[in-house]
């Protein structure tokens, strides 16, 4: 995928060994540290249009999480920890340890907002700020998984049965399920709002087979350790300390829940939101007003 058109211009290009993978990043920007995770089924580069102005405010740590985009795919396990939510955190953890930033905020997209939020629950003195995109928990995704629910959000059933199913039916058009998928979750129903360049990098996600195996384990592990990690925080009491912002396109999740920040505010201890007119891609599909909410909350004292 290295090969691929370039959408980050004038950053660094970086491959950090951790733990259990090597993360891809790209570097950039000054300021206080911001790490920006994405989400599924895309890459580092759905944050193409956010970068140019975060730049300006913030050192950016644009990474790809591992079994996506040029990170690398690791060997799945029986309990699915791999590709756990917490595993990715830790990835990330060692990705900013390796930066020398000790305290950072996290934006994060869809999965990457999974992995924001796990790691400002498991590690929440080392998160200053954390801002999620279009997102509910994963263990109230798995408990709403109504009629309508199970329509809408498929992929989580599917993607979650045993390999090889769902890895042999993307296999056979990966390009179709790409753009069917951002196409069905997007507020016009189509493409028009994503970038041809970065569409190449979605594509050709789903189109190796190690990352296409890698994306079923994160669902896998989505149905399982984290569904189950989530459910011990609720039964515990924890709750995410650092200040939080969550974001929702008016189009999707808001679809799925009276209020999304009514769910949040029983995980954090402060948070704030808003509905952004969109559908679920904010940062491609509403670039401009989803930047106009976020900057301000990041820059906060």
């Amino acid at each position: 995928m290295s090969d691929l058109p370039d959408l980050f211009p004038g950053f660094e290009s970086r491959t950090i060994r951790t733990g259990g993978a090597e993360i891809f990043m790209r570097l950039g920007g000054k300021g206080p540290p911001l790490l920006l995770l994405h989400g599924y089924p895309q890459t580092h580069h759905a944050w193409h249009r956010f970068a140019p102005e975060l730049a300006k405010h913030f050192t950016l740590v644009v990474a790809d999480l591992r079994g996506y985009g040029q990170s690398l795919a690791p060997a799945s396990d029986d309990d699915h920890y791999a590709y756990s939510k917490r595993a990715m955190g830790i990835d990330m953890f060692e990705v900013m340890d390796a930066l020398g930033h000790e305290h950072f905020m996290v934006l994060g997209h869809d999965r990457g907002a999974r992995v924001a939020y796990r790691m400002a629950l498991d590690s929440g003195e080392r998160i200053t700020r954390l801002a999620l995109l279009d997102i509910l928990p994963t263990a109230v995704m798995w408990q709403s998984m109504s009629h309508g629910l199970a329509m809408s959000a498929y992929h989580w059933t599917f993607l979650a049965q045993p390999f090889p199913m769902p890895e042999t039916l993307i296999g056979k058009a990966p390009d179709y399920y790409v753009d069917h998928t951002l196409a069905s979750w997007a507020l016009g129903k189509d493409l028009s709002a994503f970038d041809e360049t970065a569409l190449a990098h979605y594509r050709a996600l789903l189109a190796s087979e190690d990352h296409r195996h890698a994306a079923c384990e994160d669902y896998r592990a989505g149905e399982t350790y984290d569904r189950q990690a989530d459910e011990e925080n609720l039964r515990a009491g924890d709750k995410i300390a650092c200040p939080t912002l969550v974001l929702w396109g008016t189009d999707y999740v808001a679809k799925r829940a009276a209020s999304p920040l009514d769910v949040w505010k029983d995980w954090c201890v402060n948070v704030t939101g808003e509905a952004i007119v969109s559908g679920h891609f904010l940062a491609e599909e509403a670039p401009e007003e989803t930047l106009a909410a976020l900057i301000p909350f990041l820059k906060a004292k």
